[in-house]
């Protein structure tokens, strides 16, 4: 076996150390020790706080590898479950009021709420709960098992026990009631018939029904058989190669779906997908067809159930869920499911309740009086004020919340008024929660304010002047107002025209203007004129026409 090398000095020290060795083993020198007091064994070196395993010392492992700092808080231990602490023979204060223990209060009771609590009967107290906090390790955060029974997981072997136990007495039940029927038919048939015969027939049957009767482990399941059609071809390869599968081969012997119907008319048939999802024989007897479209392999089985959960995920995800068919098929599958069970409750429990007020014709229970004569045996007396004189009036359950506690000096609960789709108080018609009651005198206060505003709403707008009316002012041609009275003189019109053409030949030869120029800001009206009707328009059909 081979040992730790251990650097020395010289050989000197070397065989000084072995010398030592051997006296600590006969005994007659004392073995070192470190700091901690236990045995230093000299294979190992000094570095090392544990020897290795072929050294056979039970020692932790190396020193850098082992835990610095362990706190003694740490715990692996996990809660006592059902552990009681104190049995309390009377009422403490601030004890639980419905049962009586001190560690929890009603709020998180527990236990079914009584009629009268622990607190007014004083009987009956429950005992404290034992309350643990510990702190766990890393290792103890992260056990899965911990405070985990083991003696726990008897039960699920007795009841796998108890299930195959059945099964083998009603396996037996069946066995031995088949035996009494044929022994039953046996005896009421004639004695013409050979006896060797019936010895070998009923040899045959019982072998049959054994058969029938004995659970065949052996036997595949269904999905398992998925591919008994399933032939591997070989594809796209000169030599061999790489196999692929084709899957739902016909028989050869069968007819091709695209020859059951010959009309041009009739179902479509896609050779690339070798698909045909209309009946091709929609008029044929359904009991001779076996075949009736690729639809009815969409419409039937798994293929609809398929279809309603992306039908239910698409709906899910319209009204806001978080949901996606191909991101997390298994959510959506576990959604679809549990909406289906919350479907079929409320489907039943409105069935219920339905029959419960209405009644089943169609079962043959006879009504109860009191529902057919709308009475019954108790008698309850009221006065005109609508109080109970004689009797016992229904009394509704009420929570363990605090119900009917009114604040700042309300008589009623914030909720109890609504106005103007906002809630409030009804005592005080106050929309402020948590304000102070004010009573009648703030209901008519706040009536008057109302009326005031719409008063002077009234008067503000009654105040307001109607706007005048705007008068239609005709525009001149050079864009100002036109008087009633205008009237263009004709020589000076003939003149503008003139003075217009002049000076558009200036324009088109500037050689024909005059060195000192003179320019007469005012326009008269007929000038205006005459620069309109001289004005070519580019949207003008006929204006290359002119002049």
């Amino acid at each position: 076996m081979a040992t730790a090398s251990v650097a020395f000095k010289s050989r000197e020290d070397h065989r000084k150390q072995l010398e030592l060795e051997e006296a600590r083993k006969a005994g007659l020198a004392p073995a070192e020790v470190d700091e901690d007091g236990k045995e230093i064994n000299p294979h190992i070196p000094q570095y090392m706080s544990s020897a290795p395993w072929y050294l056979n010392a039970e020692r932790p492992s190396l020193k850098h590898q082992r835990k610095w700092k362990s706190d003694p808080n740490y715990t692996k231990s996990w809660y006592d479950r059902g552990a009681k602490i104190f049995q309390a023979d009377k009422y403490r204060k601030g004890a639980c009021e419905n049962c009586g223990a001190m560690t929890h209060d009603a709020k998180s009771c527990m236990e079914r709420p009584r009629r009268k609590g622990a607190k007014w009967t004083n009987m009956h107290i429950a005992p404290d709960e034992k309350i643990e906090t510990f702190e766990l390790d890393y290792e103890g955060k992260r056990d899965r098992w911990n405070g985990y029974d083991a003696s726990t997981y008897a039960r699920v072997i007795e009841r796998y026990e108890a299930r195959d136990e059945a099964r083998r007495k009603y396996l037996k039940e069946q066995q031995l009631k088949k035996l009494e029927q044929k022994n039953n038919k046996n005896e009421g048939e004639g004695e013409g018939e050979g006896e060797g015969e019936g010895e070998v027939s009923d040899e045959d049957d019982e072998d049959d029904e054994d058969d029938a009767l004995k659970v065949d482990e052996a036997k595949v399941d269904e999905s398992k058989q998925m591919d008994f059609a399933k032939v591997e071809k070989r594809v796209r390869t000169t030599g061999g190669g790489s196999t692929g599968t084709v899957r739902n081969l016909r028989i050869r012997e069968d007819t091709a779906k695209y020859l059951l119907n010959l009309d041009v008319n009739s179902a479509y048939y896609d050779p690339k997908t070798r698909a045909m999802r209309e009946d091709p024989l929609p008029d044929a007897d359904p009991n001779e067809k076996f075949y009736e479209g690729d639809n009815q392999y969409r419409m039937s089985g798994q293929a609809l159930e398929f279809k309603h959960l992306n039908i239910h995920a698409w709906e899910a995800f319209d009204k806001g869920q978080d949901i996606h068919m191909q991101a997390a098929p298994s959510q959506a599958e576990l959604l679809f499911r549990n909406y289906k069970v919350i479907k079929e409750k409320l489907k039943s429990k409105t069935k219920d309740t339905i029959m419960e007020k209405y009644g089943n014709a169609a079962t043959e229970e006879e009504m109860p009086m009191e529902l057919l004569l709308g009475q019954s045996e108790r008698q309850v007396e009221y006065d005109r004020a609508g109080r109970v004189i004689k009797g016992m009036e229904t009394s509704l359950p009420k929570s363990k919340y605090e119900e009917d506690v009114f604040i700042n000096n309300h008589t009623s609960v914030w909720g109890s008024w609504w106005k103007d789709h906002q809630w409030g108080y009804k005592c005080c018609k106050q929309i402020i929660r948590n304000s102070y009651c004010t009573g009648a005198a703030g209901i008519e206060a706040a009536e008057a304010a109302t009326d005031l505003m719409k008063a002077n709403i009234a008067r503000k707008a009654s105040s307001e002047d109607a706007p005048a009316p705007a008068e239609e002012k005709k525009l001149a041609t050079w864009g100002t107002e036109v008087p009633e009275d205008l009237v263009l003189d004709e020589k000076l019109l003939t003149e503008a025209l003139k003075k217009e053409d002049e000076r558009r030949r200036e324009e088109k030869d500037e050689r024909k203007r005059k060195y000192n120029v003179r320019w007469n800001d005012e326009v008269t009206a007929e000038e205006m004129e005459a620069y309109r009707m001289k004005k070519i328009h580019h949207d003008d059909p006929m204006k290359d026409f002119l002049n």
